[in-house]
This record gives structure tokens, sequence and C-alpha cells, in this order.
């Protein structure tokens, strides 16, 4: 994403004059605790830019404190908030392009999601960005995996026949296409409903998976390793006309810490799909690893169920969906 910003940062030098004293106190929302690393990554970039010491101040406000979770896009959009950290999906409504940013099987693993960061794929996503008058600062992905309370989840018959909570309608539409019947809750909902019986299987974030301790639920649990399904774009966003009012040093500033942040982010997502491996391993829980093959097999699902959905009244859809896909 660094060559997305070198850009935003060459047009918005035209605005601003280099060395000119311009104190800015900027706002950025978001809805996690202060304990998440989405929030570490804008803590991070907040420390970086008051360390350069350029009259630029960064204020977080977390827990949805600003603004509901998935309303933050067009406070932003319309100046009413500077930056947020943002799943990009959220605005799928509005956007449906964004849609594409979790979708089943258009990222592999973290080290392919870098890649898909800084190809022409997310070049078109940062042109729609742009229209609505936001940059991308930050760009980041984090991962998921399944949980069965009997049998491993690997390959699309694991989940025929079984009650399966899914991260998002695409995935909803995939599992069903494998024969799963979808029970539609939040994550915080998960252990309840496997401890009840109203739930065989989940996919979620891995966050998501040990905060709500569902390891204490499932006897198999598939993380996100060289191969996984479940990849959601929730990057650091800004509003473009602010960027743009900033001095030269400001936006350097900007600039510099997000690429310490950009690097802090994909390592610490990479921990987290760890690190859940290993609650779940020390509780006594299986760990099943998902093949390319198997991986594949989701994918095929998935064209003609998600992938499918996306196309339907989407004229340019092809095109992007077809750019993501030929990132290697």
């Amino acid at each position: 994403m660094q060559k997305f910003l070198m850009n935003a940062v060459a047009a918005g030098a035209l605005a601003t004059i280099s060395g000119a004293a311009q104190a800015a106190d900027l706002r950025l929302s978001h809805q996690w605790s202060e304990g998440d690393v989405r929030h570490q990554v804008a803590q991070m970039v907040a420390d970086e830019v008051a360390a350069a010491d350029v009259d630029l101040n960064i204020q977080i406000f977390p827990t949805q404190s600003l603004f509901k979770a998935r309303e933050q896009y067009k406070p932003l959009s319309r100046g009413q908030v500077d930056m947020i950290v943002f799943p990009l999906a959220y605005a799928g409504g509005l956007r449906n392009a964004y849609n594409l940013t979790l979708m089943p099987g258009l990222v592999k693993n973290h080290d392919h999601a870098a890649r898909l960061n800084e190809s022409e794929f997310m070049g078109e996503i940062e042109s729609i960005l742009n229209e609505d008058d936001v940059m991308t600062l930050v760009s980041g992905y984090l991962a998921g995996g399944f949980a069965g309370k009997e049998g491993c989840i690997t390959a699309p018959d694991d989940v025929q026949g079984l009650q399966t909570r899914a991260a998002g309608k695409a995935f909803e539409q995939m599992l069903a296409g494998a024969g799963a019947s979808i029970a539609s809750m939040s994550s915080a909902e998960i252990y309840n409903a496997m401890q009840t019986g109203v739930l065989d299987a989940a996919n979620t974030s891995s966050s998501s998976f040990v905060s709500y301790r569902i390891y204490e639920q499932v006897n198999c649990f598939t993380p996100a390793g060289d191969y996984a399904l479940w990849f959601m774009y929730q990057p650091l966003l800004m509003n473009k006309s602010v960027f743009d009012g900033l001095t030269e040093e400001q936006q350097q500033a900007l600039m510099d810490a997000a690429a310490k942040a950009e690097a802090f982010y994909l390592e610490e997502a990479k921990k987290q799909d760890s690190e859940a491996r290993d609650v779940f391993k020390e509780n006594g829980v299986e760990i099943a690893e998902m093949t390319e093959e198997e991986f594949q097999a989701w994918q095929t699902i998935a064209k003609d169920t998600a992938y499918k959905a996306f196309l339907e009244g989407s004229p340019d859809g092809q095109r992007l969906l077809d750019l993501a896909l030929s990132v290697e």
C-alpha cells in the first residue's frame, strides 16, 4: 500500500507549502478495545507521528465511542472524522467492490494478502475510495479458521449437513453451497450455541476463537496456516482532503508511521493465528490443516455461489474479481 501512499503525498504536496507551520489535531475512530491489534496499529501511527514533532496530534476514540462500528465510512467520507480503522466490507452496501475484501478463496495466506495489498486490484479499490474522498493509510488483513464440535473441517464435504455459523454473507453462501445449514449469529454467541447443541461448527477470526473460549466446546480446530479461507481486509483509512491539507512534513510523518504500522500489522496477524493454534492444542483440541487441494475445492464452490452473487448487478465486478484472482 505504500506506493498508493506515495502517490497521495505527491498529490497533496501541490496543496501545501513545505515547512509551513500548521498544527493539526486529528480524530481516529474504531470499534475495538485498547488491547486489540487494530487499536495497537492506530496507536503506533499516533505515537510515531507525535515523535516526529511535526505539530500533528492524533486522538483515538476506541470501542465505538465516536461512531457505531458499521457507520464510520460515511462520516469519514464527509470529513466528520479524520481517520478510522474499518473492515472495508462493512461498506459493501455502499460500494459493491468492497465486498471482495471479505470473499472466500481470494486470499490464501498472509504473505499472499501482502502481495494483494500491492496489486493492481488494490489499486482499483483505492481509486474507488478516492472517489469518496477516502484514502488508505495502513493496509492489513486478519484471518480465521474453522472449528467443529465433533469432526474436523478442512474440505467442503466436512460441512455437509452441519449447522454452521459463518463470518460474512459470502461465506454463508459458500457453506450453503457445500451442503451446510446456516445459523447467523455474532461471534459472541458461538460458545452458547455450541454448548446448547444449536451449532455444530463455526467459522470466525482467530482472535474471536480465542477470546470467546471456543476451544472449550469443540474437538477439532482448523487454524489459518498455509491455506485458509477467511481473510478480512481491515485497513486504517483517512479522509483524503484532510491528508492533502497537511504540510509535506506532516504527510511524510504519517507515511513513515504507516510503513512501520503496516509491517507490525502483518506480523501480529500471523502471530494471532499461531497463538490460536497453540491455545486450542494446549486445551486438547485436535489441530487440522487445510491442503492446497481442499482450498481449491472450496474456491470452486465459492465461484458458483459467493462470486456469482457478487457479480449480479455489478457491471465492473468481473474485471475486479479477475484482478484479485490473478495475484499469485
